[in-house]
């Protein structure tokens, strides 16, 4: 069988190598336009900020040593320039040369990727203006950072990796200013984890401006300012990382059916021409959650679906599951990790959610180093089915959004992940999981012996006509009467039964086993601020 793969990096390589461990009989050829053919695309930002240090670290297999250990014919600056299904033939350019080859197959995979967006503004040309796509990009970038000449930099993008080059700008004694069109940064995340992370952004030196469009970039041969629909930013420096594009665009005229230049793909990876199949950047998969068509521009999306489609060209028969859009990213003093639907999503696929906000200990808090997970779990109310979380804090937030995956890749409830035993001990969690206490706390909202105000809810004006009463360790809200929870053994001077109170403590775990208390004493008016003053900005 002669296979023909349209590009490497992730998706091309994985499935052009496991085709030749599961049946070396295959003819397999790779042809790619670049000179890498696999490389760490996610590890660029850290190569900028010498994180990593030495570029060939970069690449992880070159086209010798990959054809040498997987018996995979590679050809590179070789770009597809047409496919003719019918014929079952693709023309290609050889970039060197010029010249054009046609190349026979029987079973072709298209995993071309994708290109950084380049705005339609004036400017993009000038000299310090980068984008960060391949290793050629990161090491030009760098070397540009470590001349010492840059001082202040804007970062189009406040996506993940446009985030990462925050960071590593930083890192290097550059102020980074970050600029984006949308409402909020971290796709992803619901509008108060995303406005939480904004600040503490803020906080670490890293201002991260959304709503707002770039229009131009202005220079005299190099870059000195960038001009928004708000106002100019002086910079020495241009990263735009503001989204990517599949390429595509020699598909035209196919067949091949595409969504926004993204070719449409069912379970087993097959487009809709037969003997076709697409994986990687250039190609859809779906939600596993709404099973809709779904874009996971990922590494390990891409890796995942390559695998099953290598196996399925041999005949395998199997069905990708979906993705979930699961992400992680390390950003200054903190960590923050997502999967599955925000609430919003799941509002709009119909679900009837319920969420909660938590702030609970990462550690054993009397372990060096412990520190706190800020956890927001979504549930459907109706069937209990979990269907998102979105965690931030300094320590593994990747452990809490794995769990959360496999809780929702096997369509798990909230009753079915309760009181699993997970691993504890002082220096990784504690004794109830903080992926558990979280779930417990939901449980008890949903049960209504929690009855709280989101972070949502309360900056949105619910809390009007409520008393803000302060439950924290120590009085810490000015202007709130406080009350001492260990104290409360009946009706609390100066507060009535019937007046609705808004409980407000560190936390929000005080704050609950003080309602829990006021309860039994006759309160049936009190509300919990989920998060407390650790989330939310608190005034009387």
């Amino acid at each position: 069988m002669k296979v023909l793969v349209l590009g490497g990096v992730a998706a091309g390589t994985k499935i052009a190598a496991k085709l030749m461990r599961e049946d070396r009989s295959c003819e397999v050829i790779v042809l790619n336009k670049g000179t890498n053919i696999s490389y760490a695309g996610c590890g660029l930002p850290y190569y900028v900020g010498h994180v990593i240090e030495d570029r060939e670290q970069l690449i992880v297999n070159t086209p010798e040593k990959y054809s040498k250990l997987t018996g995979v014919s590679v050809l590179t600056e070789t770009e597809a320039a047409k496919v003719d299904p019918k014929a079952k033939q693709v023309t290609a350019v050889d970039l060197k040369s010029g010249e054009e080859k046609v190349f026979d197959y029987d079973k072709l995979v298209i995993s071309v990727g994708a290109s950084p967006v380049k705005p339609p503004i004036e400017g993009c040309d000038l000299e310090n203006v980068f984008f960060v796509r391949t290793p050629e990009d990161a090491i030009r970038l760098r070397d540009v950072v470590d001349a010492g000449d840059v001082k202040k930099a804007v970062v189009v993008g406040a996506g993940y990796i446009g985030l990462e080059i925050a960071e590593n700008l930083k890192l290097m004694g550059i102020r980074p200013f970050v600029l984006d069109m949308a409402d909020h940064a971290l796709p992803g995340f619901d509008p108060e984890m995303a406005e939480y992370v904004e600040g503490k952004l803020q906080e670490a030196g890293i201002p991260v401006v959304t709503g707002i469009t770039v229009t131009g970039i202005e220079g005299d041969g190099k870059v000195e300012k960038v001009i928004t629909s708000k106002r100019a930013y002086k910079a020495d420096l241009v990263v735009l990382s503001a989204g990517i594009r599949p390429n595509t665009a020699f598909l035209e005229g196919t067949g091949i059916e595409m969504f926004k230049g993204t070719i449409l793909t069912n379970v087993q990876g097959e487009t809709n021409i037969p003997d076709i199949y697409a994986a990687g950047d250039c190609a859809m998969v779906h939600n596993a959650l709404t099973e809709k068509a779904a874009w996971s521009p990922m590494g390990s999306t891409a890796n995942i679906a390559g695998r099953m489609i290598a196996q399925n060209i041999l005949g395998a028969g199997l069905g990708y599951r979906g993705a979930l859009g699961t992400a992680v990213c390390k950003l200054p003093g903190m960590n923050v990790g997502r999967t599955g639907l925000t609430e919003a999503q799941a509002s709009a696929e119909g679900f009837n959610p319920v969420s909660v906000i938590t702030v609970v200990d990462d550690k054993a808090h009397y372990f060096p180093g412990a520190g706190t997970f800020i956890i927001k779990m979504i549930a459907d109310r109706d069937s209990l089915r979990l269907l998102g979380v979105q965690v931030i804090g300094a320590g593994a937030v990747d452990k809490v959004v794995d769990i959360a995956v496999t809780g929702i890749m096997l369509k798990g409830t909230l009753t079915d992940l309760a009181d699993m035993d997970l691993a504890y001990a002082p220096p990784f969690s504690t004794a109830i999981h903080p992926f558990e206490h979280t779930l417990n706390v939901l449980m008890n909202k949903i049960n209504g012996k929690f009855d709280t105000f989101t972070p949502a809810e309360f900056a949105a004006g619910a809390a009007e006509g409520y008393k803000i009463v302060d439950a924290c360790l120590a009085p810490s809200i000015e202007g709130a009467p406080y009350v001492e929870l260990t104290t409360v053994e009946g009706p609390v001077e100066g507060l009535s039964p019937e007046e609705k109170i808004l409980l407000v403590c560190n936390r929000g775990k005080r704050a609950y086993l003080l309602q829990n208390r006021m309860k039994y004493y006759g309160y049936q008016n009190t509300k919990v601020l989920e998060g407390g003053i650790t989330f939310n900005g608190v005034e009387v």
